[in-house]
């Protein structure tokens, strides 16, 4: 088994980062998404993601070109798979959609293709019933700002074949990631089974009304020396991934604070258009967010 062409399926807020950083690391990559539309704005956000490469990797206009030249487009799911060897689903996060986008998959993909999720919450156990392929299905999980931040956390389930393990982790080192090899199944992985209580811990403060973001990220920052506080975090996670993982677990217990914190996450931001750092606000105004102003912490 070898990788020469990789599709991502999906140009959010980590998708078109693990596209652009594999395409800059020579592979073939095709981005796929919803509609031609979609596709456009992945366009626009290489351009910026290419500035900050340059900016803080030393990136070259060589180096940046021949990146450019080794992504394509696709809205279409057949034409966008017809050629993976790999093929990395970065679609929002939630089960449903999720499931229904790997029902899909596996009735055109070819028999090579593995299939890879960069999902944060769900364990690849419950999506490898819908892949047709368990045994070439594998979670790959990359954390946000992947060119400074370059942790790949590679975890299979109990059915994937050893040989797809350890190509993962040969494919994650060959972008420019540290692999990070987990070798039992863990809701969360290592990241976020620290990072999510973290979060969740300082949006039950908001919801409850305890303190608003910029005192509980100043709290943090100062007691800790952390560069910055969850709410700014959350901003460069993404605020709608964090109400979808907020708002499945407000689901499933039904706690009147979580539910609570959804509500407020949706009619406070989501509704605004306020997406964190992708957008250029959040709990904060980018690109130059308070928590920054050097008298913040004061």
């Amino acid at each position: 088994m070898t990788i020469k062409n990789v599709t991502v399926a999906g140009s959010g807020v980590l998708g078109y980062q693990i596209a652009f950083q594999a395409a800059f690391h020579h592979y073939k990559v095709t981005v796929y998404d919803i509609s031609d539309e979609v596709l456009e704005k992945a366009k626009a956000k290489f351009n910026s993601l290419s500035e900050a490469l340059k900016n803080e990797m030393n990136a070259t206009d060589e180096q940046l070109a021949l990146t450019f030249n080794n992504l394509y487009y696709s809205s279409d799911l057949a034409e966008a798979v017809k050629d993976a060897d790999l093929l990395i689903e970065s679609v929002p996060e939630n089960p449903q959609i999720k499931q229904e986008f790997y029902e899909k998959l596996a009735a055109v993909a070819p028999e090579k293709t593995i299939f890879a999720t960069n999902t944060s919450t769900l364990l690849p156990s419950a999506l490898a019933p819908y892949t047709g392929r368990p045994n070439q299905f594998i979670a790959l999980h990359f954390a946000n700002d992947i060119r400074k931040y370059n942790t790949a956390e590679i975890m299979g389930h109990s059915g994937t074949d050893q040989a797809v393990f350890d190509l993962l982790v040969s494919f994650a080192k060959s972008i420019g990631m540290v692999a990070l090899p987990i070798y039992k199944e863990q809701p969360a992985y290592i990241l976020n089974s620290l990072l999510v209580p973290f979060l969740d811990a300082a949006l039950e403060l908001w919801g409850k009304g305890v303190a608003d973001p910029q005192i509980i990220d100043k709290t943090w920052m100062v007691a800790t020396g952390a560069p910055l506080g969850p709410f700014g975090f959350i901003d460069v996670i993404g605020i709608n991934t964090a109400f979808n993982i907020r708002k499945m677990k407000a689901d499933a217990t039904q706690d009147p604070v979580k539910i609570l914190t959804v509500k407020r996450l949706k009619e406070e931001f989501l509704d605004l258009g306020k997406l964190g750092t992708s957008s250029g606000e959040g709990f904060y105004q980018y690109p130059n967010p308070a928590y920054k102003d050097k008298d913040f912490l004061k």
